[in-house]
């Protein structure tokens, strides 16, 4: 299976409105690239507002991690296993909002990898709005992925 062909909805553990990426453009052993879109009614927009804050894009960032090591457990023949955003470095947006209606491209390349389920990944989101304006969001996002995440709640409870 190629890896555009794998649904969101079976590589990223979120549902109803908190699945924000529409689809997997590509990717490899170490990056994976995203296709979303920002919703008129996007739970992030404020009454009224014409956009979402900026640092909602972290979010879509986290989600493409998501999103490439949900792909990389279904290829080894495994369940897709639930990960944490630990900490975000440098977020650097070119804005304070996204407007409504953007189009999204996101992209993330693993950095790090550690024996112990932490990883750090570079990130890249690309947004363009209806308007043809783009916009740009670049940070470093440290994730980690516990063996059994069930013990790890337990024990960290």
């Amino acid at each position: 299976m190629h890896i555009s062909d794998y649904p969101i909805a079976e590589v990223v553990p979120h549902a109803a409105t908190m699945s924000l990426l529409d689809a997997i453009l590509d990717g490899g052993e170490d990056w994976l690239r995203a296709r979303a879109s920002i919703p008129a009614d996007s739970p992030f927009a404020g009454p009224g507002s014409d956009s979402i804050p900026a640092w909602v894009g972290i979010e879509y960032m986290a989600q493409t991690i998501a999103a490439w090591a949900g792909v990389q457990a279904r290829q080894r023949g495994e369940a897709v296993k639930i990960g944490f955003l630990v900490g975000t470095r440098r977020y650097e947006p070119d804005g304070p909002t996204l407007p409504l209606g953007s189009e999204l491209e996101i992209y993330v390349h693993q950095q790090l990898a550690g024996e112990n389920g932490l990883g750090a990944f570079e990130c890249q989101l690309t947004a363009t709005a209806p308007d043809g304006q783009q916009y740009q969001a670049r940070a470093t996002l440290n994730v980690f992925q516990p063996d059994n995440v069930e013990v790890f709640l337990e024990d960290n409870s």
